[in-house]
């Protein structure tokens, strides 16, 4: 992950935490004014607030990522396996999911059980190129 990338995903973060922030500031603020919590107490209160948000960052990072590979883009490229014949219309298994899917122009009949790769997709429907033996 590029610095850059990275930079942007905890600004992300950062933004996002904010309304909290002054939110919980301003009920400690109305706390040690009306109710008489002490000052140092509310200053606490804060820093565990903050120290949250840093503890959870590694693991809502992903969250946050403006680009983490999903969708469409995650899918582009992917191997699977023919479940039914391609000719040139069938359907693929990719990881637990079963999908439409149709040949890239050009592919003669794949038969169940090939592997394919997915060069496109078009709707709910992936187009699909058989790999070759020399291929992983």
């Amino acid at each position: 992950m590029s610095a850059g990338f990275k930079g942007r995903t905890l600004l992300r973060y950062t933004l996002f935490q904010i309304p909290d922030l002054i939110l919980l500031s301003l009920g400690v603020a109305a706390a040690v004014r009306w109710w008489g919590l002490p000052v140092l107490a509310g200053y606490g209160l804060v820093a565990l607030w903050l120290a949250k948000d840093v503890i959870l960052f590694p693991i809502l990072r992903v969250a946050y990522e403006s680009d983490s590979g999903s969708g469409v883009d995650g899918i582009c490229g992917a191997l699977g396996v023919v479940t039914q014949p391609l000719a040139p219309a069938g359907y693929v298994r990719l990881g637990a999911e079963l999908w439409k899917a149709e040949l890239d122009s050009g592919s003669g009949p794949v038969p169940a059980g090939s592997a394919i790769r997915v060069v496109e997709v078009r709707g709910l429907t992936l187009i699909v190129e058989p790999l070759t033996a020399s291929e992983p």
